[in-house]
């Protein structure tokens, strides 16, 4: 069951993710790490105090993804976690499958705040995260009316920001982030 899960949650990513405008590996890990740079802004500008919560951390991810769903749906995106103490990044993918009472597309950047060391360590190494989510959405350009709850593992905050898209609904929700081989070579 939970391979036919991660096959998926593959196919789902590989079907609804946008393809990355990069020419070569490095140009592609330049524009993760300004996603990255530009979600942290973007973050520390609506929540002052994440601020403090990501500088004190072990880590902290940044992804960003595009989906769509109608009672079923799919969502696929690349991102990076950072881990402080070895000063690595690793680059990953992710996917999601949902269903339930939710309609829409939407894009979205979303900051992981690791609070401990073995979280990261996990995370980066089997990356499942699974849970359940309320979502009332209507933006355009990063502006516009937000509100959403995900139910995560509680040591990993989550800020999710939603840049486009319209949605509404309550779903349940299973992601997978897996390391992406050919950027992390």
């Amino acid at each position: 069951m939970r391979k036919a899960l991660s096959g998926l949650i593959a196919v789902t990513a590989l079907a609804v993710s946008v393809p990355a405008l990069a020419a070569n590996p490095d140009e592609e890990k330049a524009e993760l790490r300004k996603m990255c740079d530009e979600a942290l802004a973007t973050l520390y500008k609506a929540k002052p105090e994440a601020k403090k919560l990501v500088e004190t951390s072990p880590g902290y991810g940044c992804f960003s993804s595009f989906g769509l769903t109608f009672f079923v749906g799919g969502s696929g995106g690349q991102g990076l976690v950072y881990d402080k103490k070895t000063k690595k990044t690793t680059y990953m993918k992710m996917g999601a499958v949902s269903g339930g009472l939710d309609i829409g597309a939407k894009g979205y950047r979303e900051v992981l705040v690791f609070k401990n060391e073995a979280t990261l360590n996990e995370f980066v190494t089997s990356g499942w995260q699974l849970g359940a989510s309320g979502t009332a959405v209507a933006a355009a350009g990063g502006k516009g009316a937000k509100g959403q709850a995900t139910n995560v593992n509680s040591d990993i905050q989550v800020f999710p920001m939603t840049k486009n898209g319209l949605e509404a609904g309550i779903s349940a929700e299973t992601r997978k982030y897996w390391k992406d081989d050919d950027l992390n070579k």
